[in-house]
């Protein structure tokens, strides 16, 4: 079978989503699962973008010595010497260089004529190919640029040394007809498209995305962009797991392969969705929580005899546990262990140890323990880390007449600060003291939201806090049996990211294939 490579960008395409910004340490670890997942290249950042963007690139090419390590670069000289020196421990380095080429980014992004895009080309991939030994190319808008333009613009990268040549669907637009027709007309009619591996890039405003990719792999594309979760601008990405899947599935119809460990993909989406708060739809592929549920009876029948009638993967392929109630309050430690390394989860001993006192504090409170259950309450642990404020206690007064009140305690910096407000309901009195003992007045709370992880009136409460101040956005998340504990803890969670931030706070590049 014909082997197809996988490039990731959720940490730089991914990222570009309203509200997924990642911090470096977040970067770190989604880069290093990416590794254990399998992917050939990890799109890395935008060097120039940003100093933080800059940092992560530098620490994920510190950091991975299986996969490739991409920085995205437009055609400039400076764009590009910043890729390089971001990629410069890198094992395997990538420089990512784009320009637009259809005649409405030429006209009205660029400002330039269709020649000095091709000289912008060729001198770009030449400096790019001069600093580092791969470089691939992108022809940002290529299903909506001219095929003539289009091809020309191809032979020069190549011939300047870029050896990927990536045709995005940037806005979505195309079906996988044409975007497959695309390919063929290119690697067909550019004399020296032999040099150079096609890769494919597209975004889901039509719900196309995966589609249109797997088109153009049997049109001759041999390398697929795509994100965890296809999360991604406006409507995201194609899944990189929806893809990998598909060509494990049906090689029947599609004789490709990938390196993806498929095993690795629940523990993906579960990391990505715990670090950007962006919750998976139920009934989202491979991933969703409905994806391998059975409730009609039609069905039910069907997979007590045979799984194989209602379900084409099993779930133990993907890394999901097929089992939902496994643990209750008489459950000791070695139990509760190998659940957690059943979920994907290998705790030192100190995590260890306080995962299984909140999971003893949790069982106390619920009647039923589920796997969703256990997952939140682990990322939970794992978001708040090493925060200089952590919640130390709170009490909430509240009833029909109000106003409510909170009485809370904080550690900020090792110091420990108490305060009583009152506030238009329980929430606002709990947020009032956050401001009243972490003074940031010129923050705003954007957006709060609460669901339940499992059902049930004792299910957990998971809540997300979005903060932001002058341009600057945190995301908190946190989940708790009480509603209002996980209220706290998810303001808390982004106020310290809020914090963090604000030392970090240099103009933002972003860029959109």
């Amino acid at each position: 079978m014909t082997d197809i490579l996988i490039f990731d960008t959720t940490l730089r395409d991914g990222e570009q989503s309203p509200g997924c910004s990642m911090n470096l340490e977040e970067k770190v670890q989604v880069a290093a699962q990416l590794e254990d997942l399998g992917v050939d290249i990890i799109e890395a950042g935008f060097a120039i973008a940003s100093e933080g963007d800059f940092e992560a690139v530098a620490a994920v090419s510190a950091q991975c010595r299986k996969a490739i390590v991409a920085s995205l670069a437009r055609a400039n000289q400076a764009d590009i010497e910043r890729a390089a020196e971001a990629l410069r421990t890198a094992e395997r380095p990538r420089i990512h260089t784009f320009i637009a080429t259809s005649p409405l980014h030429m006209r009205v992004k660029l400002g330039k004529s269709p020649d000095e895009v091709l000289e912008s080309i060729e001198r770009s991939v030449s400096l790019a190919r001069n600093l580092c030994a791969d470089v691939e190319w992108s022809a940002e808008d290529a299903t909506r640029s001219d095929p003539d333009f289009l091809a020309r613009a191809i032979e020069i990268a190549i011939g300047a040394g870029a050896r990927t040549i990536n045709l995005p669907d940037t806005v979505g637009y195309a079906t996988p007809q044409t975007y497959g027709a695309m390919f063929r007309d290119m690697i067909e009619r550019v004399p020296n498209s032999d040099l150079a591996i096609f890769s494919t890039h597209c975004h889901n405003d039509l719900g196309l995305a995966v589609a249109n990719s797997l088109a153009a792999v049997m049109a001759g594309a041999r390398q697929i962009e795509s994100t965890v979760n296809g999360i991604g601008e406006r409507a995201g990405n194609a899944a990189v797991e929806e893809i990998a899947m598909a060509l494990k599935v049906r090689h029947d119809v599609m004789p490709y392969r990938t390196r993806i460990e498929s095993t690795e993909i629940a523990k993906s989406s579960r990391l990505i969705s715990t670090i950007t708060g962006f919750q998976v739809q139920p009934n989202k592929a491979i991933v969703g929580a409905n994806a391998f549920a059975h409730e009609s009876g039609i069905h039910q029948d069907g997979m007590i005899k045979d799984s194989s009638t209602y379900e084409i993967m099993t779930p133990e392929s993907v890394g999901l546990i097929h089992s939902s109630l496994v643990l209750g309050k008489h459950s000791g430690r070695a139990a509760f262990k190998q659940k957690l390394l059943d979920l994907g989860y290998d705790l030192g001993d100190n995590a260890f140890q306080d995962a299984f006192a909140r999971f003893k504090d949790l069982a106390d409170a619920k009647k039923e323990i589920f796997d969703e259950d256990i997952v939140a309450l682990v990322d939970d642990e794992v978001l708040r880390g090493h925060d200089s404020i952590q919640l130390q206690e709170i009490e909430v007064y509240c009833g029909s007449h109000g106003p409510q009140r909170a009485i809370l305690t904080l550690e900020v910096d090792g110091e420990e600060r108490t305060a009583a407000t009152r506030g238009n309901g329980p929430i606002d009195a709990i947020f009032s003291a956050m401001r009243k003992l972490v003074p940031h007045e010129d923050a705003r709370l954007e957006r709060y939201q609460v669901q339940a992880v499992t059902g049930g009136t004792d299910a957990q409460a998971e809540v997300s806090v979005v903060l932001s101040e002058g341009g600057i956005t945190a995301l908190g998340r946190a989940a708790h049996h009480d509603t209002m504990v996980s209220s706290a803890r998810a303001y808390v969670n982004a106020l310290n990211k809020l914090i963090a931030k604000r030392a970090r706070s240099a103009g933002n590049v972003r860029a959109s294939l």
